[in-house]
């Protein structure tokens, strides 16, 4: 079982192998490809720090990081937008749940000011079915 807060649900589709800090990669790369290759895969959402947290340089302490207004801002939309609860999800069911309702405007909305948004493939990943791109 994966713990990840919601807004990482997108993180995880979006990522292209870059981060802020090798420790991160690493971490990343590890659940990223665990995520991805396994379609029994379980996630725990938490509305807290989470695996991927664990390895951030910007954690400063469990659910603070130095950015916690935008990373809170990221979660909250995320639930919102998809009615998400702090439960257990299958990854591929509820990306897909997610995928299916995602739009480029709704994607921007969550994600626009994150700082990895214009470097990763958010948008090549999360919103394949609508722009065409696969």
């Amino acid at each position: 079982m994966i713990e990840l807060r919601p807004h990482h649900l997108l993180c995880t589709q979006g990522y292209s192998g870059k981060g802020y800090s090798d420790g991160f990669v690493k971490n990343m790369d590890k659940v990223v490809d665990y995520l991805r290759n396994n379609e029994t895969a379980t996630v725990r959402l938490v509305f807290s720090t989470d695996c991927l947290c664990s390895s951030c340089p910007n954690k400063k302490a469990e659910n603070v990081c130095n950015t916690q207004e935008q990373v809170h801002r990221f979660d909250s939309k995320t639930v919102e937008y998809f009615g998400l609860e702090e439960k257990d999800y299958n990854y591929r069911d509820i990306t897909a749940y997610i995928d299916e309702r995602m739009t480029e405007d709704i994607l921007y909305d969550i994600c626009g000011d994150c700082s990895w948004f214009s470097k990763s493939s958010c948008k090549k990943n999360i919103c394949k079915s609508r722009s065409g791109t696969n």
